[in-house]
């Protein structure tokens, strides 16, 4: 194993475990502390989609921790049971981050556009590009070697537009919670806490996506 590529791993791991015991260690504070709007976070996000009129979306409930979305296709918005029912900072943010994005999708927000055009053809590269780079190397096929490295630019390509879309429903959260909803200012504080230590998953997983899609590159032109 090269060293460069070894780098790029230990720089991986970093990023990844890094981000993962910031989002938890933060979630854990904040899901604590009561919110004093006294709101569910299915009631918060409910509030944030009437006051942009999605009355058509629905909220549900689902299993696991994290495990919030917003499915366009169903138009559903989808919440843990720990956010669905929980009255704290934490789900309140979470909640309407969630509910950011069913807003970006009702207004054709471009980046979430752009985003979803771009899904089909990154389902099929993130399932085949490490296959074609294996045996681009094993086969000394170069040409394949670069299918491979352009499938997976690709795939950072789609995390790359991701950023704006995560940083933009976090936006359109604080300022529901800031200007609806009567919480202290420690409490928007720690909505805000919860929202960066989520976004910064999204950066790491870029930043560590970015950094071995150059090692490929500078792999197949040597």
């Amino acid at each position: 194993m090269h060293l460069s590529y070894l780098f790029v791993i230990i720089v991986t791991l970093v990023l990844g475990l890094g981000s993962q015991a910031w989002i938890k260690r933060t979630y854990a504070k904040w899901s604590q502390v009561p919110v004093s709007s006294g709101m569910t976070g299915a009631e918060a996000a409910r509030r944030m989609l009437d006051n942009n009129g999605l009355h058509d979306v629905r909220i549900d409930m689902i299993k696991g921790e994290l495990t919030d979305n917003f499915d366009p296709r169903s138009n559903v918005l989808h919440l843990s049971q720990a956010v669905y029912n929980g009255r704290t900072v934490a789900s309140t943010a979470i909640a309407c981050h969630e509910a950011g994005h069913a807003i970006q999708h009702a207004t054709g927000y471009t980046p979430i556009k752009v985003r979803t055009a771009i899904v089909p053809v990154v389902t099929v590269a993130s399932n085949v590009w490490i296959f074609l780079l294996i045996i681009g190397i094993f086969l000394n096929m170069m040409g394949l070697v670069w299918v491979g490295v352009i499938m997976y630019a690709c795939v950072v390509l789609f995390q790359l537009v991701t950023l704006p879309v995560e940083f933009d429903a976090s936006g359109r959260a604080i300022n529901t919670i800031t200007l609806t909803m009567p919480l202290s200012h420690e409490q928007n504080e720690g909505a805000a806490a919860v929202l960066r230590a989520a976004a910064f998953t999204y950066v790491a997983s870029a930043l560590a996506s970015l950094l071995q899609l150059l090692y490929f590159v500078g792999m197949a032109r040597d």
